[in-house]
This record gives C-alpha cells, sequence and structure tokens, in this order.
C-alpha cells in the first residue's frame, strides 16, 4: 500500500513541477512517470524497511 500511495504522489509532485517550469503535454508525462517510478522505488524499500523490523 505504500509503495501505491508513494508512486500516486511522486507522480502528482512530477506533474506540479513539469507545470511550474512550463513544460508541454510530453514533459508533464514524464516527470509525472519519473517520479512516480522514483517514489515508487522509495516507498518499496520503506515498505521492506517496515517489514524487516516487525
Amino acid at each position: 500500500m505504500i509503495v501505491i500511495l508513494a508512486a500516486v504522489i511522486g507522480g502528482l509532485i512530477g506533474f506540479r513541477r513539469a507545470q511550474k517550469r512550463g513544460g508541454n503535454g510530453f514533459d508533464l508525462a514524464q516527470y509525472a512517470a519519473v517520479h512516480a517510478i522514483a517514489f515508487g522505488l522509495l516507498g518499496l524499500f520503506v515498505t521492506l524497511f517496515i517489514d524487516r523490523m516487525t
């Protein structure tokens, strides 16, 4: 669940960042995808850490 939430939040952050920089539709999609992947990966590590600690 953490992974999905982190990916969605990352996508929204990436989309917003591209909007602030004045990007076109492809820029918005690319920023959203890259941020979603990065945040999803971070969420995966957090999930694994929590699982190992319990």
